[in-house]
């Protein structure tokens, strides 16, 4: 498969997102590394962002809540290039009505091959890699080549 290489520039583009049950945790380790936050463009869900803002008293630029859409404009913006990764501090015991759009969401930061964190040990090590302060070759799989369009059919992922 082809590749392309994004440029992930040394400002990077930040989306914070929490469950209910992890919102305090999220706060938490953003408060601890508030300081390389600000180095950085903020984006948020809902009452996470609103939170993170408050509290932190950082420029967070939100999206509606999570089951609301947000998750979904998460997604839309890493597809265009606006999110260069993913701080989600996600509930794994707690089963959700918008489950579907959560998967949708880690699946299309996989295959924009942007970083994600699911937990604090993650977000820790992300946030401290010398990565985050230099700008960095990002590579994107061109997927196009696996989509079939046979003859008079829709088309199938292979």
């Amino acid at each position: 498969m082809s590749k392309t290489i994004i440029s992930m520039k040394k400002k990077k583009r930040i989306a914070l997102i929490a469950h209910d049950n992890r919102k305090i945790d999220l706060l938490e380790w953003a408060k601890y590394n508030r300081d390389l936050l600000a180095q950085h463009e903020l984006f948020g869900t809902g009452t996470t962002g609103q939170l993170i803002s408050n509290e932190l008293k950082l420029n967070v630029h939100r999206f509606k809540s999570g089951p609301l859409g947000g998750d979904q404009q998460v997604g839309a913006k890493i597809s265009e290039g606006d999110i260069d990764f993913l701080i989600f501090f996600w509930d794994p015991l707690e089963p959700l009505p918008h489950d579907p759009d959560i998967k949708a969401l880690l699946r299309i930061a996989v295959v924009y091959n942007i970083p994600v964190a699911c937990n604090r040990s993650t977000a820790d090590f992300i946030i401290s890699s010398p990565l985050m302060s230099v700008e960095y070759p990002r590579e994107l799989i061109d997927y196009k080549e696996r989509i079939v369009r046979p003859e008079g059919m829709g088309f199938n992922i292979l």
